[in-house]
């Protein structure tokens, strides 16, 4: 790993986390509109399917049902492979969790010229659950109504109450990942409130308290 204390001082890493459907990627997007650069782990997962080798150790695998007529990885068919299989799951993190880092810490001493960065972002979904937390000088809890949430997941990826709630099971509790986070945006309300909690928030941590 990158020596994060070292190359990029003079800007702090938020992690961001919350639940399934809570809205990270919208808090992220906050980030990014007040100067913060935002690093998307799902585009780098994006990045690392298309390449050659990940392709080739998932064809050996899994076959051709994990992709689709053009010769994609069909990420739907990877999920429904690894849902509930801890040992194909842990086989795909192996190999997708070395690429993704590696890219996020490139991208990040690429653009650590670029003075008009504020902060670094890390939107990723498992961020405690992979231990990146201890990577990030701070993390932000997105906390949004679980009602909200199950509408949300509900429109976006046609799950309903049962499988959202089965897949966070599968996750670190709620309770928990807000109670070690160093600050909690809501996100129940309007776009304008969030968006000032997000600027008050940043503050803080640019200023050095928690």
């Amino acid at each position: 790993m990158y020596d994060a204390g070292r190359v990029y001082a003079s800007r702090p890493i938020i992690g961001i986390a919350g639940g399934i459907g809570s809205g990270k990627s919208f808090v992220a997007d906050l980030f990014g509109e007040l100067g913060c650069l935002v690093l998307r782990a799902d585009e780098h997962v994006h990045d690392a399917h298309a390449s050659d080798a990940v392709k080739e150790k998932l064809r050996q695998w899994w076959g051709e049902r994990v992709f689709d007529p053009a010769g994609n990885v069909d990420r739907r068919a990877v999920a429904s492979i690894v849902f509930n299989q801890p040992v194909e799951l842990a086989r795909l993190e192996a190999l997708l969790h070395p690429i993704v880092n590696a890219r996020r810490w490139e991208i990040m001493r690429e653009k650590s010229g670029e003075s008009a960065i504020r902060a670094w972002v890390w939107d990723v979904p498992l961020l405690f659950e992979t231990g990146l937390n201890r990577d990030c000088d701070c993390v932000v809890f997105v906390d949004t109504p679980l009602e909200i949430r199950r509408r949300r997941v509900l429109e976006s990826r046609g799950w309903d109450a049962g499988e959202l709630a089965s897949r966070e099971n599968l996750q670190l509790p709620l309770d928990k990942k807000r109670s070690i986070s160093d600050y909690c945006v809501s996100n129940a309300d309007g776009i304008d409130v969030v968006r000032e909690q997000v600027r008050d928030v940043l503050s803080r941590i640019l200023a050095g308290s928690h």
